[in-house]
């Protein structure tokens, strides 16, 4: 149940960065190309797939820490989560990308996030356990 719940909350908040990357990529013809970094360094253009990927590997990590540290997984995820966040823009900060391009790439990462951090932080892994008389 909350595997289902936790999918629920992955796909409502990629979905609005999925819908924002197909307007502006293929529909509007804008390239989401980052460039910056060390000299010689390759421009990178960003695709669906990191999106996705870094949204499923959030709740791989909640997973875990709620395996490896159970009490205190939720809290450690919530601060690592805004810390990525935090870290996430740094890149868009570097010269030689377009105002459209940083929009087009921060706005889905306060989407993502704004979504995925607190519903992630607050379903629990499993239901509470009940006392043996069933009120909890």
């Amino acid at each position: 149940m909350n595997r289902t719940r936790r999918a629920r909350a992955v796909i409502g908040a990629v979905g609005p960065a999925v819908v924002i990357w197909v307007v502006v990529v293929p529909l509007l013809g804008h390239r989401l190309i980052v460039t910056g970094g060390p000299p010689g360094r390759e421009a990178l253009e960003i695709g669906l797939a990191p999106v996705v990927v870094i949204a499923l590997a959030g709740w791989g990590l909640l997973a875990l820490l709620e395996r490896l540290l159970p009490r205190f997984a939720r809290r450690m995820w919530t601060i690592t989560a805004v810390a990525v966040l935090l870290l996430s823009f740094v890149p868009l900060l570097a010269p030689g990308m377009s105002v459209a391009t940083r929009i087009t790439l921060g706005v889905p990462h306060f989407a993502i996030a704004g979504g995925l951090i607190p519903s992630m932080a607050r379903v629990p892994a499993r239901p509470a356990l009940t006392p043996a008389g069933g009120t909890a």
